[in-house]
């Protein structure tokens, strides 16, 4: 099976998650992807984070489909042999701190006079320049101080982070686009850029009309929980044995509410009769629908809202969103059996394309799993060659 990115080749210096998403999904899309790895490895490998058999499930996630090569940089003989490498690649990713590819002679300027046709993607927290390049840009860190920590949660309660680590995601999400931007601009021109993704400025991206909001009118968003600030009903309320969401965006679905609820009435209560006079009396429309929905189960009022045309979905845990009827449709749950984990049951490929079935899913590899095989194959060394870099300490 032929797949877009198939003959594209992708060496990865990334670690844990921002510098390792991003190419996992152009290996979906079928480019090959070798994970040049430090001799301790990447970060993302410590077993005590999301444990799995002794194994973390952050690496077997971000690394499905890679080849594990054990280069030290550090060393003359190691940078000799990565330039090798850039020689018959595409593309190069990193994830590392401002200065880190000057100081191992990898940078842009290097690389593209090896290989005037390469693209080099770097994933950094603020830039590699400016007054932030240097502080540290844990998830958390670029979640708190691109404000998503305060509009996030309850309100009145203390700051709350997203569930999924959406700021280290959105340096895979930007790097991913910007490659396969690149891919396309050199099929044009024959020639290789830079790419230079900032975790910060992709958070600020994905504030999307809050943010332009907020450019244009001063007024700052709050936590609204489940809730939304400009539409209501919309939000989560408990029914007898968990969380139902209702959301009306348009005048008939309030009226389509209203009905199931049992209270045509309210659809014309002054009070209540559009949306920006629900804005003004939520504080009174809230606990009308909370009172009812409680009366009922998830399932009877799914049945009952979905029937009437309301959108509404139930709050799921895991469990339940694993279970949903589109997982299975879409293929969205791939296999690999890895040689310490065992079966593995990962997120699949969310891209579909026409004349394409299934996604690749190859095991997360060990630590310089594919060394030899890589220099053997992709770069025609010997066996007498590789065991002397190996001698030298050039790779592992």
């Amino acid at each position: 099976m032929s797949f877009p990115l198939q003959g594209v080749r992708i060496l990865e210096l990334g670690q844990i998650i921002a510098g390792t998403y991003g190419s996992q999904v152009l290996s979906d899309l079928g480019a090959e992807v070798i994970k040049i790895e430090a001799p301790e490895g990447d970060l993302g490998r410590i077993p005590s984070v999301a444990p799995y058999r002794g194994v973390s499930t952050l690496f077997l996630t971000f690394n499905r489909n890679k080849k594990s090569v054990v280069i030290n940089l550090k060393t003359d003989a190691g940078r000799a042999l990565f330039h090798d490498l850039v020689k018959v690649s595409d593309v190069v990713l990193d994830n590392f701190r401002a200065g880190v590819l000057e100081r191992l002679k990898i940078d842009y300027p290097t690389l593209s006079a090896i290989n005037p046709r390469i693209i080099q993607c770097s994933v950094t927290g603020f830039g590699a320049d400016g007054a932030y390049k240097d502080y540290p840009a844990l998830d958390i860190i670029i979640q708190a101080i691109s404000g998503y920590l305060a509009i996030t949660g309850e309100p009145g309660r203390p700051p709350a982070r997203v569930g999924i680590t959406l700021a280290d995601l959105c340096g895979g999400i930007f790097s991913c686009k910007g490659i396969l931007a690149a891919l396309f601009e050199r099929s044009r021109t024959g020639s290789g850029c830079r790419i230079e993704i900032s975790m910060f400025d992709g958070m600020l991206n994905l504030l999307s009309y809050m943010g332009t909001h907020y450019l244009n009118t001063g007024e700052l968003p709050t936590p609204q929980g489940s809730a939304h600030e400009f539409t209501v009903p919309w939000q989560a309320f408990q029914a007898k044995d968990g969380y139902v969401v209702i959301a009306t965006r348009q005048e008939n679905f309030w009226r389509k509410l209203c009905a199931v609820l049992g209270e045509p009435g309210l659809a014309d209560d002054p009070r209540f009769a559009t949306n920006p006079v629900r804005l003004e009396n939520r504080a009174a429309l809230i606990p009308i629908i909370e009172n009812i929905v409680r009366t009922r189960t998830v399932a009877e009022w799914l049945e009952k809202l979905r029937a009437a045309g309301v959108p509404a979905a139930p709050v799921n845990n895991l469990d339940g969103a694993f279970a949903e009827p589109p997982v299975a449709e879409r293929e969205m749950i791939v296999e690999y059996d890895h040689p310490d984990a065992g079966r593995v049951r990962l997120p699949g490929n969310p891209i579909k394309m026409s004349g394409i079935s299934g996604t690749p899913s190859k095991p997360a590899p060990r630590l310089g799993e594919h060394t030899d095989a890589v220099l053997s194959e992709v770069l025609e060394l010997s066996a007498d060659e590789i065991a002397s870099l190996r001698r030298q300490g050039a790779i592992g």
